[in-house]
């Protein structure tokens, strides 16, 4: 299969040279030349932005449509997933993901709490979108420092900005075999005059997913499916809009609920967890029969997610003026989740926020356009019961920004710069707590000793961030471009990375932030406040595109290189907490260990080791690598699609960064005549051995997929017919870039059926 692939990609290469028909636009593309990035005020297209850009569209989305964004976007080059099971995961983009990925709802922020760990899923759906566009590269000067890695925004109807007479949408249905999964969604757009409405909805239901072999990677034992992946979710989104000429104004609001398994932990708890009573009637009501666990005798561990989400725009266009267009976009997110433990709320996240863009376009001045804005973003977040691992906070970011572009002859410059203000304050109460535990556990019936040594008590942390980047688009023909891009990016840490103190129960790890430090007694280990301040990450990213749109192949190739100082990342330190959180009643009555206190790993047979420690540490780190895709239409009924990308990831101390996405290589092979259209894929993993310590390697694997489509009409509308078949060879895979790679690996064989029917 590896020889296949690389033969495939090895056609492809030559066929930039080979003469061919006239290009025919197959129903799984898009034209390049017409696709505008409205992740930029600029609006400008795909090839003529500086920085690499990707934009999934059309027939092209709903083919890769999967219950998870990290899924959906995964064969995008350069763009991995954290893979948490199927029930959650995130984009990586040139290996960096969480708080560097800014994940964007029509330019704002989604505003969930996956950011701040794996196991938390993204509430933006992506089956009611129209577009999705990932920007690769820091994208900090619109979005903020936490855009240094890259972009994704979702881009969907729910802000009507279209005059439309009479209704138009989409109703679409999928069952997937591998999961039971049944999946529901319609759009509808209509309008009349200057009035503009939207509505959307959506409906997922899974059972765990079948695997081909155990889940656990030292055992023997074919489980046949991953425990506790389940999902449940549904969601829906309505708004209203009112476009003229010169105006256009919309407003929107969205809920989405969800329940999904946590796979890889299951527990048999009594009842004796300390939780918000208020929560247990409103979060447990209506339950699923699927969720009950009544006939497993441990207790599996899910996710309960609910989020309100308003959105609202006012544009005023041809204003006669040197500012001639103002722009005002603004979102409020309310978001909970809710880690559901034998049938009691365990922890429960809060997420709050507002954001809101002004920006103005203005005249042309010596030859430059561009945009002037100011962003603010106010976040409330708090983590409450026993196994929160990070205090509640405030953050608080100012900014401004500009956006400058100046064509001239076959070269068009691109400018930019944004001074951002951030504030962090922490609720330090949630450390006093601790340090009560430590004094009732450690020193329950000894006398009372001093520990001010152990007060913990953070001040608010500030930052002041610069981010500026300088970039050219030289177009060497009509059909190929040569894009540069610098971007200097200062990153200010989230409120998780500085002040992370306890066990993240869905990744089974103890997290400690950079605001403390580890020092070791004989074979104790003890959490203390660091006397250090947490410094801001600073990125010098370049980045080098070629882009080729001929009539019957296109290709885009890209390098690039990012030297980061103060790298923040989770180092696995090879020490261990014990566990305290009891399993049962013995074990309650057993514990006597304070949550901030380990031992170091003993490997003595039958000794339980209890949770690795994996403290946020900062090192300066170069990262770099490539992308290229070669789209070649063969004939105007062939056309073969291939792609490859690599990133390398290393720290100054020669070591490597953690969970980077090996080398891939893959190459789809699609016919299309009529109403039919097929394709036939391969997708190479190569063997990832650049690791970093306590790290295991993991093995190379292809997976190979399949699809097969019938378009026909009834009436006025076209209705899709479909057939997909993954993983068509039953590989037993595993996602190096998941923090379940040894418990978690990816589903085995699956048909997917399904309809879709355009109005």
């Amino acid at each position: 299969m590896r020889s296949f692939t690389y033969s495939l990609i090895t056609c492809a290469i030559i066929a930039g040279t080979a003469q061919a028909q006239e290009k025919q636009t197959h129903k799984d593309e898009s034209d390049i030349e017409t696709l505008v990035v409205t992740a930029s005020p600029l609006n400008r297209s795909v090839l003529e932005s500086a920085t690499p850009v990707s934009i999934i569209a059309g027939e092209d989305l709903k083919q890769r449509l999967a219950p998870t964004l990290g899924e959906t976007l995964k064969n995008v080059p350069g763009v991995h997933s954290t893979y948490f099971g199927p029930v959650s995961s995130s984009p990586i983009i040139r290996g960096l993901d969480g708080p560097r990925i800014k994940v964007v709802q029509n330019g704002l922020d989604v505003s969930d709490a996956s950011r701040v760990g794996p196991d938390h899923i993204v509430s933006a759906e992506a089956s009611n979108a129209t577009q999705i566009e990932v920007l690769r590269g820091p994208a900090t000067l619109l979005y903020g420092s936490g855009a240094i890695g890259g972009v994704v925004n979702i881009v969907d109807n729910r802000l009507p900005t279209q005059k439309r007479e009479g209704v138009d949408g989409q109703v679409a249905y999928l069952h997937d075999s591998v999961s039971s999964e049944d999946t529901f969604s319609f759009n509808v757009d209509g309008g009349t005059g200057d009035f503009a409405w939207h509505l959307d909805a959506y409906d997922r239901k899974t059972e765990n997913y079948d695997i081909p072999g155990p889940a656990e990677a030292d055992s023997d034992e074919d489980t046949g499916e991953l425990e506790n992946s389940f999902i449940d979710a549904n969601g829906f989104t309505g708004g209203l809009g009112w476009v003229q000429d010169d105006f256009r104004a919309a407003v929107s609001f969205g809920k989405l609920e969800s329940d999904y398994g946590i796979p890889g932990h299951s527990h048999g708890h009594d009842d004796e967890h300390g939780h918000d009573d208020e929560h247990d009637e409103d979060e447990h009501e209506g339950e699923e029969e699927h969720h009950d666990e009544d006939e497993h005798e441990e207790e599996e561990i899910f996710g309960r997610l609910k989020q309100d989400r308003y959105q609202a725009m006012v544009d005023f266009l041809k204003i006669d003026s040197f500012i001639n267009e103002l722009h005002f976009h603004t979102a409020y997110t309310d978001y909970t989740h809710a880690e559901i433990e034998e049938g009691e709320v365990g922890t429960v996240f809060d997420n709050e926020t507002f954001e809101a863009r002004l920006w103005g376009k203005h005249e042309e001045v010596a030859g430059w356009t561009g945009v002037l804005g100011f962003n603010l973003v106010d976040t409330d977040f708090s983590a409450l019961g026993e196994e929160a691992f990070s205090p509640a906070t405030q953050t608080e970011t100012r900014a401004i920004f500009l956006l400058e572009e100046k064509r001239s002859g076959d070269f068009l410059w691109q400018l930019g710069a944004r001074l951002e203000d951030t504030e962090i304050k922490p609720d330090n109460s949630f450390f006093e707590h601790d340090e009560d535990e430590h004094e009732e556990e450690e020193h329950e019936g000894e006398e009372h000793e001093e520990h001010e040594e152990h007060e913990i008590e953070f001040d608010t942390q500030s930052y002041t961030s610069l981010s500026l980047s300088a970039g050219v688009v030289w177009s060497l023909s009509d059909k190929s471009s040569l894009a540069f891009n610098y971007a200097r990016s200062e990153r200010a840490p989230t409120s998780a990375e500085i002040f992370s103190n306890g066990l993240h129960i869905a990744t089974g790890t103890f997290e400690v932030g950079a605001g403390f430090e580890i020092e070791l007694e004989g074979d104790e280990v003890e959490i203390v406040q660091s006397g250090n301040s947490v410094r801001e990450e600073v990125s010098n990213n370049l980045d080098l595109t070629y882009r080729y749109v001929g009539e019957d192949v296109e290709a885009h190739f890209s390098i690039f290189f990012n030297q980061i100082d103060d790298y923040l990342f989770q180092q696995n330190t090879g020490l261990y907490m014990e566990d305290d959180h009891g399993h049962d009643d013995e074990d309650h009555d057993d514990e006597h260990e304070d949550e901030h206190e380990g031992e170091e790993h003993d490997e003595h047979e039958g000794e339980e080791e209890g949770l690795p420690i994996f403290l946020f540490t900062q090192q300066d780190a170069e990262i770099y690598g490539f992308e290229a895709e070669i789209d070649w239409h063969i004939n105007e009924n062939l056309r073969l699609d291939t792609y490859a990308d690599v990133t390398r990831a290393e720290l100054n101390d020669g070591s490597n960064v953690p969970r980077i996405p090996p080398l891939r290589i893959g190459a789809e092979l699609h016919w299309e005549a009529d109403n039919w259209h097929a394709e036939l894929g391969a997708t190479y993993y190569a063997k990832q051995d650049n690791i970093a310590d306590f790290e295991t390697e993991t093995d190379s694997y292809t997976l190979v997929n399949a699809a097969f489509n019938y378009y026909t009409n009834i009436g006025d509308a076209e209705w899709v017919l479909f057939v997909k078949g993954n993983n068509l060879t039953d590989k037993l895979a595993r996602v190096h870039s998941s923090f379940l790679k040894d418990d978690a690996p990816l589903p085995g064989r699956s048909i997917v059926v399904g309809t879709r029917i355009n109005f």
